[in-house]
């Protein structure tokens, strides 16, 4: 998510840089006609008539019924204006109530969820590939059980698996089950997301001693040992940043190799902390399922 007016100039900036993976852009974070602008502006320019760019979008949980879904990419598409996208993720394996509210609550706050199997929804994201609409397809935040279940069901094999991924949440389990059945791994909030979700009290892996010494010792930035340790095991690492000199710095990060001594002293320090506990910006809401490996 970025504020009202910051989304466009960001894209063009991070294209600029020579980023080439737009992501993430979804529904609820109401960012997509700036990052559609943002997109279309730097593709008209002479030097990119030959770059392709790649866009990712989400569908949100108020859309999860089967005939709800091809009718949620389209209204994306809209929005961007795009006629098709490179990946469409399933935002969260739950459904909320459907509706004009992104998040629907009852009278004591909580979210009404909706009695929607996210295997239906997974048919739905099936007829966007069909019909055209994108040309691949995948799921956000699903377990190990939930993807299972999923794969059971698919005429089309999910191509990623977006979870939250970090130094204190390596996902180290999930990562092999995702590898072992060709689905890759997009990290979101690799940086521990300090200017977005994170609270105050939660731990915040760039102020973490170890990886402070281990930046001295490259030469890099704490952030640019956490993408690089990221992509060294295997995942697709989406920082988000609104300074374009840090989305500089955190493209920055092809140039050296951590050690497996490293390595392996980074695995030490997971804690399995979620920084991302599925909320809004209202507070903190209940799991409507378990988000454990």
């Amino acid at each position: 998510a970025t504020k009202e007016g910051e989304a466009e100039q960001l894209v063009k900036d991070a294209i600029d840089i020579g980023y080439r993976h737009i992501e993430p852009s979804a529904m609820v974070y109401q960012n997509d006609k700036e990052v559609g602008a943002g997109i279309r502006a730097k593709l008209l320019m002479a030097l990119l008539e030959n770059v392709n760019i790649f866009l990712t979008t989400k569908l949100w949980c108020t859309f999860h019924r089967r005939e709800k879904v091809v009718e949620a990419c389209k209204q994306s598409l809209s929005t961007l204006g795009f006629d098709y996208l490179d990946l469409y993720l399933i935002h969260w394996p739950c459904a909320f109530k459907e509706g004009d509210d992104a998040w629907p609550k009852d009278s004591d706050g909580k979210v009404i969820t909706m009695n929607v199997d996210y295997v239906e929804t997974w048919k739905g994201m099936e007829d966007c590939f069909k019909l055209g609409l994108v040309k691949s397809i995948g799921i956000s935040n699903f377990n190990s059980q939930q993807i299972e279940r999923v794969l059971q069901a698919a005429t089309i094999k999910p191509a990623v698996n977006q979870i939250e991924c970090h130094p204190y949440l390596n996902q180290s389990k999930l990562i092999a089950f995702c590898k072992e059945r060709g689905i890759v791994i997009t990290a979101y909030s690799p940086l521990g997301s300090p200017n977005a979700i994170a609270k105050e009290t939660t731990p915040a892996p760039l102020q973490d001693p170890k990886l402070q010494q281990l930046a001295k010792k490259y030469k890099k930035s704490v952030a640019q040992i956490i993408l690089r340790y990221l992509i060294q095991h295997g995942t697709v690492p989406i920082p988000k940043s609104s300074s374009k000199k840090r989305l500089q710095e955190n493209f920055d990060i092809f140039n050296f190799e951590i050690s497996k001594e490293d390595m392996n002293t980074i695995d030490a320090l997971n804690k399995n902390i979620r920084i991302c506990p599925f909320s809004d910006a209202k507070g903190d809401i209940n799991y409507p399922f378990d988000l454990e490996y």
